[in-house]
């Protein structure tokens, strides 16, 4: 008998050790859009390289995701132009992936996708290379893997990233992936966001701000700006968040988000041929130029889109603004992660404590078994 519970003390160390840590669980954004063009937009994905992995460089990091262009990683994270692919990828970074929306939940349409090398594991992978943005069994379920300890050496994995395309209090936003650190609380993720920490618990449908965990992927909506783009233009769904910028109208024209009027601010792409990229005016104005018109109002000729179906066309339009009106209202900057705010522990959830009790009576169960 003795030496029987002697030998069962290992299993219960093993019991123990599962019960004491978090439960991996798969996050799933709602996305509910239905509607032509509307159940698919552009997301950002919070990504942070492993250290002294080979996805520390911007390059790396945009062959991991398979990102067309080295500027498209630039805009999203608001680095110039300027910036070589060779430069250390900040952390977190941002990846902007196409969202698709399909029963009720969202994930990144087709990319990123994944080739098994030797020794790989599907936890491996979800957790050392993608840094714990999906978990095994996402991985495991998007590709029908039935033994996740069994993947072959070359297989092709798709890695789905979740995602939303739904508008939030009935305004259109864009969704961020955020895989939270270890610290952080629901106040100082929606401070630094420019959210607040009621939309952070609804969107993510949790309990309470004391929910949160450490390496949970969060869904945080991040305000867009508005802009003045016709809805028969190409990129009539452009949405662009404080923070970051899009190149658009075939890379000639560069849109930011104003941080004083909550308006896209539009120019120019500097450095592109002006015989590929045809001008756009308001008048004698010019696409980006501002006048003023009294010591509040501001005209400015603001970027309408471009359309594609006769001749590459940019688009632009007289647009004034009330500086003054808009002085209160600037958005608040989306900076990388800072550990600058109020930072509370992360606790468990109700149901990871009961599922962690029934481990434990479990364990003793065999203890008692003669």
């Amino acid at each position: 008998m003795a030496a029987a519970r002697t030998a069962l003390l290992p299993l219960l160390l093993l019991c123990l050790l599962l019960a004491a840590a978090p439960s991996a669980w798969a996050a799933r954004f709602a996305c509910n859009a239905t509607a032509p063009r509307a159940n698919t937009c552009q997301a950002l994905i919070s990504y942070s390289p492993p250290n002294g992995t080979a996805t520390a460089t911007l390059a790396a990091v945009r062959a991991l995701f398979q990102l067309r262009s080295h500027r498209g990683l630039l805009a999203a994270n608001g680095l110039p132009l300027s910036t070589p692919p060779t430069a250390p990828a900040p952390t977190p970074l941002r990846v902007r992936l196409p969202c698709l929306c399909s029963g009720g939940a969202g994930a990144t349409f087709q990319r990123p996708t994944y080739r098994v090398r030797a020794g790989d594991t599907l936890d491996a992978i979800a957790r050392g290379v993608f840094a714990g943005l999906v978990t095994f069994q996402d991985i495991a379920a998007a590709n029908n893997v039935s033994d996740p300890n069994k993947v072959a050496v070359g297989q092709q994995l798709w890695i789905p990233v979740p995602c939303s395309c739904d508008p939030v209090a009935g305004q259109p936003v864009v969704h961020y992936t955020y895989v939270v650190p270890a610290g952080s609380s629901v106040a100082g993720i929606a401070q630094e966001f420019g959210t607040t920490e009621e939309t952070i618990l609804a969107v993510n449908k949790m309990p309470d701000a004391k929910s949160l965990l450490a390496g949970q992927v969060l869904d945080v909506p991040l305000r867009a700006c508005g802009s003045n783009i016709s809805n028969t233009a190409v990129d009539r769904n452009l949405l662009v968040p404080n923070g970051t910028y899009i190149l658009t109208a075939n890379n000639c024209v560069m849109c930011g988000c104003s941080s004083s009027t909550w308006q896209l601010d539009c120019q120019p792409t500097q450095g592109l041929s002006s015989s590929f990229c045809p001008v756009a005016k308001c008048g004698d104005m010019f696409l980006g130029n501002t006048s003023s018109t009294s010591s509040c109002e501001t005209t400015k000729c603001s970027y309408g889109g471009y359309t594609n179906t006769t001749s590459f066309t940019i688009l632009a339009n007289l647009t004034t603004s009330n500086v003054c009106n808009a002085a209160g209202m600037s958005p608040t900057a989306q900076p990388a992660h800072s550990s600058a705010f109020r930072l509370e522990p992360a606790r468990w959830r109700w149901t990871e404590l009961v599922v962690s009790l029934h481990v434990v009576l479990l364990c003793l169960g065999y203890l008692r078994q003669d």
